[in-house]
């Protein structure tokens, strides 16, 4: 098992963290009656992982990559699997915080194993393959949905994420620390000794680091709000649109399914172009170009093609592009490995996303408030015509 594996890991993450989450909240709140938009976004926003998940940096930098990123695995699958039984919003919202904080983890450490263990000649394709298998997983949540979803409900989508336990013990059996990790940490034959907790946290912030480290977590919350602006409310956003097309509620659920693979698309072709145009460009040069496309699209989706009398097709075409420039994550599992040593490199790439996430997660409930106190998720349309188009 080399490599290769994260990416499918990264991709039941994918699956388990966003679109079955997404899907099953719909189905959940009809279930219980209570659905309203700041149940919608507080549901939504919790698996989000919320900061909780850094602990796994420090943790990985002292214990070890693949022991780490095994025990983040079984976390989320197990809590995912647990949500299904989930009779509340509120039970829902503590099973997906536990999932959260496992799959929160496991970014920065998957990121920070490709980084230590592949070549250099292949550690920066790498970093696109990896992000990759995360939108595989909105891709294969989406054909849950529009299978198991359609046929058995949401609670069997949930049940679906318990098979990542058997990757977390094929993780522990086979896959053994990257070299680099051994001669720094705290295994036999190592040169040096084991970070501390603080003392790893410490680091991140020292002379050396604290400017990467604040400017790296900038970057990354403004990708994460880029990001949730588009996957927290495209499922409502079609179904809305879908049902105001003459569609029924279960022909809305499939083409939310289908859009929702359509931005899997985009956004796969988009971490594969990442690191080609990292190389010509420059680092910071791509990003730029990402978050630009990024921002352009999410206004012309959510802004303008929402809003046109039959703009289905039309909202369903820019998330392809909105997907494409989504794959700015690709750029961060490049380049923020690339700036610390590998005795924080855990730590420095689990604060950073954590810290984004947790602003993300504020920044999306505040648009939830907006939305409800304002009466419109953009220029026109009323949050009341909104609901009864979506059937909520």
């Amino acid at each position: 098992m080399d490599s290769r594996w994260h990416g499918f890991v990264y991709l039941r993450a994918g699956a388990e963290s966003s679109a079955i989450g997404a899907f099953a909240q719909v189905g959940i709140c009809e279930d219980s009656g209570e659905y309203r938009t700041r149940w919608f976004d507080f549901v939504r926003i919790i698996p989000g992982w919320l900061g909780l998940s850094f602990m796994w940096g420090p943790i990985a930098d002292r214990f070890g990559r693949t022991r780490v990123l095994a025990a983040t695995i079984l976390a989320y699958a197990v809590f995912t699997g647990a949500a299904a039984l989930a009779q509340s919003v509120w039970q829902l919202a503590l099973f997906r915080l536990l999932a959260g904080i496992g799959i929160g983890g496991e970014w920065a450490l998957a990121g920070a194993y490709v980084a230590e263990a592949r070549p250099e000649d292949r550690r920066k394709m790498g970093a696109g393959f990896l992000q990759t298998g995360y939108y595989f997983g909105f891709f294969l949540a989406a054909a849950l949905n529009y299978t198991v979803g359609a046929r058995f409900g949401w609670r069997a989508m949930f049940l679906c994420g318990l098979s990542p336990v058997i990757i977390s013990v094929l993780i522990l059996a086979r896959v053994k620390e990257p070299e680099r990790w051994r001669e720094t940490a705290g295994l036999p034959g190592r040169v040096g000794k084991p970070q501390r907790w603080v003392a790893s946290l410490a680091e991140i912030f020292s002379a050396q680091y604290r400017r990467k480290t604040i400017v790296n977590a900038a970057l990354l919350t403004v990708a994460i709000i880029g990001l949730w602006a588009g996957a927290v409310y495209e499922p409502t956003a079609i179904i809305t649109l879908a049902k105001k097309a003459g569609m029924s509620l279960a022909e809305a659920s499939k083409t939310a399914s289908i859009g929702t693979a359509i931005l899997s698309i985009g956004t796969i072709l988009g971490c594969l172009m990442a690191p080609i145009l990292a190389e010509r460009l420059g680092r910071k040069s791509a990003l730029a170009v990402y978050f630009l496309g990024m921002s352009m699209f999410i206004w012309l989706s959510f802004g303008w093609a929402f809003y046109l009398e039959n703009g289905l097709t039309t909202f369903i075409a820019c998330l392809f592009f909105l997907g494409f420039f989504g794959g700015n994550f690709t750029l961060f599992s490049l380049w923020l490995p690339e700036q610390y040593e590998t005795c924080v490199r855990a730590t420095a790439f689990a604060f950073a996303t954590s810290f984004g996430r947790f602003i993300g997660a504020g920044v999306n409930f505040m648009i939830g408030a907006m939305v409800r106190n304002a009466g419109t998720i953009g220029r026109r349309s009323p949050v009341r015509r909104l609901r009864s188009d979506s059937g909520y």
